[in-house]
């Protein structure tokens, strides 16, 4: 007698946390929408934290890990999914990998999710991120073949972001790979390169005047150069 209302009493209690839980469960999911609605991202952070507990999804940790990125909230989204590649991943796991490990200085685990992408849909975009994170790394080889690419595929159109200064800015991306690959040869070969290397900048800021990277390098290019003409002297 006794087992049987416990076994009674251990139903009822299941009975009453399932209920508790789909409760739950419904009160966050209206809690995320009116967050969107209000455009509270922190609002949608915490409700879709609670719905995870609540009902463990992949997607939903994939999508919270994307709105930590968004937020430039690097760490944590990284805390939501991990940084190690599985095949399994999502393109949008797998990016919010490699665009949150690029912003914390970590250009080679960055790289090895960049791969990822670009297998799966190569484009003159990932093209150009790859080329600067091997340049950064001295992977002068591998920057060259994706520079290559990008120069060979890039559109008219296509632009490339910019936070070098104050107010973010816009340019073509044209005019961004042949900044990088002047910078590439540049690191390439400082002396025999030099000259290739102003003139690529040239070309970039003939596409883009207004093109800041580009003018900087430029500017520090014909400074080597000079200090390059008075050593000889």
């Amino acid at each position: 007698m006794k087992q049987i209302t416990i076994a009674i009493a251990l139903l009822f209690s299941v009975s009453i946390f399932a209920q508790t839980n789909a409760e739950l469960k419904k009160h966050y999911e209206t809690f995320y929408k009116q967050m969107k609605k209000q455009g509270d991202v922190q609002g949608i952070i915490n409700a879709m934290t609670h719905l995870d507990i609540l009902e463990p999804s992949v997607a939903r940790k994939d999508t919270l890990a994307y709105v930590y990125l968004s937020e430039g909230q690097y760490v944590q989204a990284l805390n939501v999914i991990g940084v190690e590649k599985n095949a399994t991943d999502s393109d949008i796991n797998v990016e919010v990998k490699a665009l949150a490990l690029k912003n914390l200085n970590q250009p080679k685990m960055a790289l090895e999710h960049y791969e990822i992408l670009y297998k799966r849909n190569p484009n003159p975009y990932l093209a150009y991120e790859m080329a600067d994170l091997k340049i950064q790394t001295d992977d002068l080889a591998g920057a060259k073949n994706n520079i290559e690419y990008g120069l060979t595929n890039v559109k008219d159109d296509m632009k490339k972001a910019f936070y070098e200064t104050q107010q973010p800015y816009e340019t073509s991306l044209k005019a961004a790979f042949l900044y990088l690959k002047g910078l590439m040869l540049f690191r390439e070969n400082k002396t025999a390169n030099i000259n290739t290397a102003l003139k690529l900048m040239n070309d970039a800021l003939e596409i883009d005047p207004k093109f800041n990277l580009a003018r900087i390098s430029r500017e520090a290019l014909e400074g080597q150069k000079a200090q390059n003409a008075a050593k000889k002297n």
